[in-house]
């Protein structure tokens, strides 16, 4: 089973909501407030969490924030519907999916599910991706830099890994989002931008990924 924190304030969610996730082997452990959740996470954290823009006191960006800080945690913000901006500012803080107040609750499960399935999901057994100074693990799902392993949300993993498994080859913003669009967050052509931005910044001082004007990005170096 697995578990699931919800930092919300609105008290009224978090009962029906638990009794529906258990009927998908979710178990919803709720709060509240953000100092609660955060503290929470420290001591026991969850598979995921669905998290709140409006929090009494602290913000759910700024929950994001800071636990982004010291964890890749796969995190679901709930949004304002139509706001895009939130959505956006969630996307360059590190949220993994988004969805919009009032949702319907199957539709939370099957983002809930396609998260924690990618998470655990192993990719093509032993293959290995080696490109100069860059190594990313496809079993493992994980990227060394430098010979540091990096935090990367499951976002910034995927895009990391599309580039890398064709290095030199430039993608467009388009082809971006259809891989990416409906796997962890509704996609937009800012909100690429902004994901690449996080990337590369996670990557320094390696300057690998380029951007091809007029048509998207690609990664390049030195293919070992």
């Amino acid at each position: 089973m697995s578990n699931i924190l919800l930092i919300d304030d609105d008290q009224a969610l978090a009962e029906p909501l638990r009794d529906y996730l258990q009927q998908f082997d979710l178990q919803l452990v709720s709060v509240t407030h953000p100092n609660d959740g955060l503290q929470l996470i420290r001591l026991n954290p969850p598979d995921l969490v669905i998290l709140d823009i409006m929090l009494p006191d602290m913000d759910g960006f700024e929950v994001c924030r800071q636990i982004r800080r010291s964890s890749d945690l796969p995190i679901i913000m709930l949004t304002a519907r139509g706001d895009v901006m939130d959505r956006v500012v969630g996307l360059e803080l590190g949220a993994d999916d988004y969805l919009a107040k009032p949702f319907e609750p199957r539709e939370l499960v099957a983002r809930i599910q396609n998260i924690l399935k990618r998470a655990h999901e192993p990719t093509r057994h032993g293959r290995q991706i080696e490109i100069g100074e860059l190594s990313l693990n496809l079993e493992q799902q994980q990227v060394i830099c430098r010979g540091t392993a990096l935090e990367l949300t499951t976002m910034e993993y995927r895009l990391l890994e599309l580039l890398a498994r064709s290095p030199g080859k430039p993608f467009s913003r388009d082809e971006i989002i259809s891989v990416l669009k409906g796997t962890e967050a509704e996609l937009y052509t800012r909100s690429v931008d902004i994901l690449v931005s996080r990337v590369r910044h996670k990557l320094q001082p390696l300057d690998y990924i380029k951007t091809v004007w007029g048509t998207g990005y690609s990664l390049v170096g030195p293919a070992v």
